[in-house]
């Protein structure tokens, strides 16, 4: 990571622990913040808060990989989700997944090597009554197909 970057990261992540007293009680709710922010949770981010903390990285790195919600990779420009939920996938999710890791040419948890889009899975987003579904940048498309979800990304292509 350039110079300029880091220093970037740390002015934000300044402003960001300002809002918070230095309690280890805070640390969900920076993660929060900081992951808003980023779209990840930077090394640098991770070592700020455990400065002003004064808790260790280790603890820091075992909350965030607790958490499917947090992430350590940068996410693509599109963010793709797959429900695997029961609903979803008893009614054909599975394919969906399969045909994006087979177009995007990534795995689950993985990004792009152009920055475009990301892949995730989720166990449910609580649309069991339009399964299967899957997301971009948490828009839903449900009643999903393998035609629909090309369609999709062909339009997210042209952009």
């Amino acid at each position: 990571m350039c110079e300029c970057i880091e220093n970037k990261i740390k002015s934000d992540m300044k402003e960001i622990l300002g809002k918070y007293q230095n309690s280890k009680d805070n640390l969900i709710q920076i993660l929060n913040e900081v992951q808003e922010k980023f779209g990840y949770i930077p090394l640098i981010a991770q070592k700020e808060i455990s400065q002003y903390l004064n808790i260790s990285l280790a603890e820091i790195y075992g909350v965030i990989t607790f958490y499917s919600r947090f992430t350590l990779e940068p996410k693509g420009e599109y963010t793709i989700s797959v429900c695997l939920g029961t609903a979803c996938f008893v009614k054909g999710s599975e394919k969906l997944l399969d045909r994006l890791k087979e177009r995007l040419k990534i795995e689950p948890g993985k990004t792009t090597s152009d920055g475009k889009y990301s892949l995730d899975t989720t166990r449910c987003i609580g649309a069991c009554g339009i399964a299967p579904v899957f997301t971009v940048n948490g828009e839903v498309y449900g009643k999903a197909t393998v035609k629909k979800l090309d369609e999709v990304l062909d339009n997210l292509e042209k952009n």
